[in-house]
C-alpha cells in the first residue's frame, strides 16, 4: 500500500509529492520551485521575499468575507539523517516512505514529516475549494532546523493576517501557546600534528546502535548521547594507561541527539587487552544504565590501521577533559508549568572537518531568557577552562504562553466540537518560529498544533496515520470558526 491511498487524500498526497523533492535546509531551492509551480498552476496570487520565505493566498469562501485572515505556516526543510547503512543522497533522492502498521516511516532516513505534514496540510487548504474560511495567506519558511534564518529574516509586512496558525507541533491533542528560545556554544581546539608512535597498538573506538532525537523535545528522555559516552570512553582509558588520539568524530547537528561517534586511538603495545577490558566493562555499564530507553546502544573496540600522525598530547588533554566536563541534557524544570523542561543543552557534535581544528558544537535552550544565557555561560566557561577558542551564536527568543489567546479559545472549542474532548494545551521545550514572529509582528494571536509524530531528526523518525485524518478535521474546523474581523 502507497502513502496516496491513505485518507485524507488530499494531504496524503500532497505529503508524498513533497518527499519526491529534495530539501534539506539551507538548499531548499527545489521545494520553493516545487511550490511556486503548484501557486501558478492553481492560480494562486504568491510572493516571495529576500529569505527566500513564500506566502501564497487565497481569497475567502462565499460568506466568510468578514472573517480575520489566518496565516498558516510551515517550514518547508527538513532535518537530513540516515543509517550508516542506508545509501541516500538527500541533496537529489527521493524519501522511500514505508506503511509500517500504525505508522509512516522512511527507509533507513528521516521521514520530514517534520515540517512536510504542515506544509501537505497547506497545500490541501489551497486547493480544497468546499471549505468554509476567510482569507488566508500560507507562510513557507526556510531554513527552521539549522538557524531559523527563514523566520528570523521575514521582511515586515510580507504577510498582512493578525492570527497565525503554526503546524509544526508532534502530538495530537495537544495545543501549544509557548516555546523554548535557543542559542549555540560553538568551541574550537587547535591541534598540532605529532608523528604517530609505531610500537603502540591502535584501535577504533565505536558507539552505535542509539536511537537519536530532537535535542529540544526529547532531551528530557534521557536518551544516550553518543558524544558523551565517546568521551567517557577516553576519559576512562586516559586515566589507566598512556594514550594518544588520532581521530574523533560524533553526531552531525545542532539539533540532534548524537547517535554515533567514534575514536581512533593508541595504547603501548602491552595495554592492548587492559583496552578491551576496559571498553567491555564501560559497555557493560552503559547497556545497564541505557537499558530502559536506548536498549541497542553499544561500545565495541576494533584494531585499526596504525595513522601516520595523531593530535598533540596537550590538546588530546584538553579536550577530552573539556568535553568530559561539558553538561549534557536537562537543567532545569520549569516551576510554572508541570513536566515542562524548562532549560537544557545538547553537546550535539564533534568534527574534525579542518586540518588542525577540532569544532565542538553544542546547543542551548530554555523558556528563561535569563537562564538560557547562564546555561550558555556555563558550557563557554568549560571549553574556555580546557583552553578551546568559544564561539557563541545568536540565539532565538522564545515564546511566552498566553493563556487567554482568542485563537486559543477557537481551537479548542473546535476540538471538543469534533472530539468530545478537552485537548491539552501546552508549552513546548522544542523551538519553534512563533517567538521570531511575535517579535516582527507582535499583534499575532498565536497557537500550534500538528498530528502525532515520534523519533524526529533521526531515521526511525515516524508519523502515526490515524492522527493525520485527527489534525486535518481539526484544521478546518478551526478556519471554519475564525471569529469576524
Amino acid at each position: 500500500m502507497n502513502i496516496t491511498e491513505l485518507k485524507p487524500s488530499a494531504i496524503w498526497g500532497y505529503f508524498h509529492q513533497i518527499t519526491q523533492v529534495p530539501r534539506p535546509s539551507k538548499k531548499e531551492e527545489k521545494i520553493l520551485a516545487f511550490l511556486k509551480k503548484f501557486a501558478e498552476e492553481h492560480k494562486l496570487e504568491y510572493d516571495q521575499d529576500a529569505a527566500g520565505n513564500i506566502v501564497i493566498r487565497k481569497p475567502a469562501s462565499k460568506g466568510y468575507e468578514n472573517r480575520k485572515t489566518v496565516i498558516l505556516q510551515s517550514h518547508v526543510d527538513m532535518v537530513c539523517e540516515k543509517n550508516n547503512d542506508t545509501i541516500h543522497d538527500f541533496d537529489n533522492d527521493p524519501i522511500r516512505t514505508i506503511i509500517d502498521g500504525d505508522w509512516v516511516r522512511a527507509d533507513g532516513t528521516t521521514l520530514g514529516a517534520d515540517n512536510g505534514i504542515g506544509v501537505a496540510a497547506e497545500m490541501a487548504v489551497l486547493t480544497d475549494d468546499t471549505l468554509e474560511h476567510g482569507s488566508i495567506e500560507c507562510l513557507f519558511t526556510v531554513d527552521e532546523e539549522t538557524g531559523l534564518t527563514g523566520a528570523m529574516n521575514l521582511a515586515p509586512g510580507f504577510v498582512k493576517g493578525t492570527i497565525l496558525l503554526n503546524l509544526d507541533s508532534e502530538d495530537e491533542g495537544e495545543m501549544f501557546i509557548g516555546c523554548a528560545g535557543g542559542m549555540g556554544t560553538m568551541a574550537y581546539y587547535k591541534y598540532t600534528q605529532e608523528k604517530a608512535p609505531q610500537e603502540y597498538y591502535y584501535a577504533t573506538i565505536k558507539v552505535s546502535g542509539l536511537k537519536g532525537g530532537h535535542s529540544g523535545g526529547d532531551i528530557h528522555v534521557g536518551l544516550g548521547a553518543a558524544t558523551k559516552i565517546i568521551t567517557r570512553a577516553l576519559y576512562a582509558v586516559r586515566e589507566k594507561m598512556p594514550m594518544v588520539l588520532a581521530h574523533i568524530d560524533g553526531g552531525n547537528l545542532h539539533n540532534a541527539i548524537a547517535r554515533e561517534a567514534t575514536a581512533v586511538i593508541g595504547v603501548p603495545m602491552d595495554k592492548k587487552e587492559a583496552l578491551s577490558v576496559i571498553i567491555n566493562e564501560l559497555d557493560g555499564d552503559v547497556r545497564q544504565e541505557l537499558k530502559a530507553v536506548d536498549p541497542s546502544v553499544k561500545i565495541t573496540v576494533n584494531t585499526a590501521d596504525a595513522p601516520t600522525h595523531v593530535v598533540d598530547a596537550d590538546t588530546t588533554r584538553r579536550l577530552i577533559l573539556g568535553l568530559y566536563s561539558c553538561p549534557h541534557g536537562v537543567m532545569g524544570m520549569s516551576h510554572s508549568i508541570e513536566g515542562l523542561v524548562e532549560t537544557s543543552t545538547n553537546l550535539a557534535s564533534i568534527k574534525m572537518k579542518e586540518e588542525g581544528v577540532i569544532r565542538v558544537e553544542t546547543s542551548q535552550r530554555s523558556s528563561s531568557e535569563s537562564l538560557k544565557t547562564d546555561v550558555g555561560n556555563m558550557v563557554k566557561a568549560v571549553f574556555e577552562l580546557s583552553g578551546a577558542e568559544v564561539e557563541v551564536r545568536d540565539g532565538y527568543p522564545g515564546w511566552s504562553p498566553n493563556t487567554d489567546s482568542p485563537i486559543l479559545k477557537v481551537t479548542v472549542d473546535a476540538y471538543k466540537k469534533l472530539f468530545g474532548k478537552e485537548p491539552a494545551v501546552k508549552a513546548i521545550h522544542a523551538g519553534l518560529e512563533c517567538g521570531l514572529f511575535l517579535s516582527k509582528y507582535p499583534y499575532l494571536d498565536m497557537v500550534s498544533f500538528g498530528p502525532t509524530l515520534r523519533d524526529v531528526h533521526s531515521p526511525v523518525e515516524k508519523m502515526e496515520i490515524a492522527t493525520v485524518d485527527l489534525f486535518w478535521r481539526h484544521l478546518v474546523e478551526v478556519l471554519k470558526n475564525i471569529p469576524e474581523a
